[in-house]
């Protein structure tokens, strides 16, 4: 595991730097027509691409706790974004709780099952799927970091039901999307588009959440307003909560070209989107009490901690 964080901080200060992108955030909801997918766009300002950047960048602090998690199904539902609204959304791929679909709620996570390790974590984390030549491709596998990189010793775990989405799933550049980075394993080069992987390695993708939450809402209606990106170790007035990073670092057996992404163009699902759409979100469903005790134990006391959440180094 160290190498690959090593490998993964050598890539995150490769990353591209070219934060700037126009101001404004797209609310829209669950209308008709070209209005039907507004939700899953989102303009980052330039002081939010800044600090995304320079959180990508930052060296990793020795203070984390995760879970390994794999591909659990496939389906068009976004139980965020289109709530109750089955096969709305571009095709996405779901990892950890078996049961998530568009009407997934806390108390329906709650009664699930789990392919993640430790069987604790209930929660569903959805991206949307891979193809290459417009094949469908299962990631290898996830594994969901959550990292003390903001004032550590005053994180505390995420709330149960909380649910928030990062990236710009509409994006029409690379400067637009800075929360995901694709990189090679192995290797330290990053884009936020796609990487052209050799043989002998495998494409992997980095998307990084905000660690910094307003203490009152669990869902905002772009479902990101309730969530803020730390500038340094510092999160702002508005934001004052501070929450562990969530980073899915997952790996798919792919190398090559032929890469595109299930999306959205002109209100229509495509499966044909580029790379720099790619974008995530994240339902808690933790048991919390487990949650607690991992912030606390991992995060806060500056441990390395392995599935179990048991310190592996210091």
């Amino acid at each position: 595991m160290l190498i690959r964080r090593l490998l993964a901080g050598a890539a995150a200060a490769l990353f591209l730097t070219t934060a700037g992108c126009a101001t404004g955030n797209d609310h829209g909801g669950a209308g008709h027509g070209r209005t039907n997918h507004k939700a899953h766009a989102y303009t980052y300002t330039k002081a939010q691409a800044a600090a995304i950047t320079a959180q990508a960048a930052a060296p990793l602090r020795g203070s984390e706790f995760r879970a390994d998690c794999f591909s659990s199904h496939r389906q068009g539902d976004d139980p965020i974004v289109f709530p109750g609204q089955a096969g709305r959304s571009h095709i996405h791929e779901f990892y950890g709780n078996r049961t998530a679909n568009a009407s997934s709620t806390l108390q329906s996570l709650s009664a699930g099952t789990t392919n993640c390790t430790p069987q604790t974590d209930l929660s569903s984390y959805w991206t949307p799927t891979l193809y290459q030549n417009g094949v469908p491709v299962a990631p290898e596998r996830v594994t969901v970091y959550y990292q003390g990189i903001t004032d550590r010793t005053r994180a505390v775990a995420h709330p149960r039901g909380l649910r928030y989405v990062v990236g710009n799933a509409l994006a029409t550049s690379p400067d637009q999307n800075p929360a995901a980075r694709w990189s090679c394993v192995g290797r330290p080069e990053s884009s936020r588009d796609f990487m052209n992987c050799p043989a002998g390695t495998k494409l992997e993708n980095y998307l990084d959440f905000p660690t910094c939450w307003d203490g009152k809402n669990l869902d905002s209606a772009n479902h990101r307003d309730h969530m803020a990106y730390a500038t340094g170790q510092t999160c702002p007035s508005s934001h004052p909560v501070v929450v562990p990073r969530l980073e899915l670092l997952i790996t798919w057996p792919v190398q090559g070209g032929g890469l595109t992404l299930a999306g959205t163009r002109d209100g229509v699902n495509v499966t044909d989107a580029p790379g720099y759409t790619f974008h995530g979100d994240f339902f808690n469903a933790w048991d919390q009490a487990e949650l607690e005790r991992r912030v606390r134990d991992c995060v806060v006391a500056g441990y390395v901690c392995g599935t179990d959440g048991r310190p592996i180094e210091q």
